[in-house]
């Protein structure tokens, strides 16, 4: 990301949270550098803190992008990730194969193939943000 962010010539700001006092923090220092955006990062920590991320995110209007749509259901502004359905197919796949006989181990190491585009048309509203059609035309889910 920081090496994208160069190319682009966008100013990139990491901030880190291992605990629900520290996003509170981390949400301050976001308002206060001014963010004009947030990528939350994939991490089971962050999945369980989804509402308090949302809030926060509309609380200090900081457009937000998270890793699956729980966090856009939640309220967040969108999400970009694996497709949960076809990952859990997936993994029922790799269950029946090793069921069957097959070895974990000569079993190839797959990576998802379709991802979700959802966005939260609610939130961008709440903190005054307007969405292409374009854009929402792409989407696998709108929130309304």
């Amino acid at each position: 990301m920081q090496q994208a962010a160069r190319v682009k010539r966008v100013k990139l700001e990491i901030v880190m949270a291992a605990t629900e006092t520290e996003i509170d923090t981390a949400f301050a220092s976001l308002s206060r550098l001014q963010a004009e955006a947030l990528v939350q990062q994939a991490h089971p920590f962050f999945l369980k803190r989804r509402d308090q991320l949302a809030l926060l995110a509309a609380r200090h209007a900081i457009p937000a992008i998270y890793e699956s749509r729980p966090f856009a259901e939640a309220g967040g502004l969108m999400s970009y990730g694996a497709s949960f359905p076809e990952m859990y197919r997936q993994i029922g796949a790799y269950a029946g194969r090793i069921l069957k006989g097959e070895k974990p181990a000569d079993l190839p190491v797959m990576r998802p193939t379709k991802f979700d585009l959802v966005v939260n048309l609610t939130a961008a509203r709440a903190i005054g943000l307007s969405m292409p059609e374009s854009f929402l035309l792409r989407a696998d889910q709108v929130i309304e």
